[in-house]
């Protein structure tokens, strides 16, 4: 007779759900259990914050006592964290709802609302978190990279990337053109590249500020 095994399943994401409200806490975690996430609840922002746990998404209440919604989310955002933010709430000013979205809310889901338009909302920021953690891993894995490459390429990194030749870019400091291709050269190594469409793309999206130290506005010609 073959074992039966019990059935493993995936969790869609973590969710965090942040309200006051303990009625709103337990339909929300009821719903998205059942659905398939894992879900934490927090009565306060404060409680949120003194566990502080990783997560995809926050259902975020608007209007909490002491610390509110928006300056839950300013927090968040002033240390860097990618986790996508839904506000949810009874009675908002549109101030608040402004202040929110331009901080980053994905959506604001005014009570009551149904757990379609949750669940739909949800699936939205989840793949917005996720494409935030790729970008995140990403920017650092690039940094990395480029503390690897001296002044000099990270300089020449910087115009070569917007299409200026070795000619063009000994121009910019008075380095000979054959010196500038072994600076190129060290560059696509150490960036682990074997183009210069691959070390374009590597970087395009990248928050990272190349700051050569000449700017000269020239005209891009064809590679070398």
């Amino acid at each position: 007779m073959q074992k039966q095994f019990p059935e493993v399943r995936t969790s869609l994401g973590h969710v965090a759900v942040v309200d006051d409200d303990a009625s709103v806490r337990r339909s929300l975690a009821n719903l998205l259990e059942q659905t398939g996430y894992r879900v934490d609840c927090f009565d306060s922002a404060q409680a949120y914050l003194d566990k502080s746990p990783v997560v995809d998404v926050i259902l975020l209440d608007m209007r909490m006592p002491k610390l509110s919604g928006v300056n839950l989310q300013e927090k968040i955002k002033n240390n860097n964290l990618y986790t996508s933010i839904v506000f949810i709430s009874g009675d908002s000013r549109p101030d608040e709802i402004i202040k929110a979205m331009k901080q980053g809310a994905i959506d604001f889901l005014l009570k009551p609302f149904t757990a379609q338009t949750v669940l739909e909302v949800l699936a939205k920021a989840i793949q917005t978190s996720v494409q935030n953690s790729s970008l995140s891993a990403k920017n650092a894995r690039v940094s990395d990279m480029l503390k690897r490459l001296t002044p000099r390429e990270l300089e020449v990194c910087h115009w070569v990337v917007r299409g200026y030749s070795n000619q063009q870019i000994s121009l910019l400091d008075g380095a000979a053109a054959s010196t500038i291709k072994l600076h190129r050269a060290r560059v696509m190594e150490k960036m682990e590249v074997d183009s210069l469409p691959e070390l374009i793309d590597l970087l395009t999206g990248v928050d990272i500020n190349i700051t050569p130290r000449s700017v000269l506005s020239l005209t891009p010609l064809a590679q070398d």
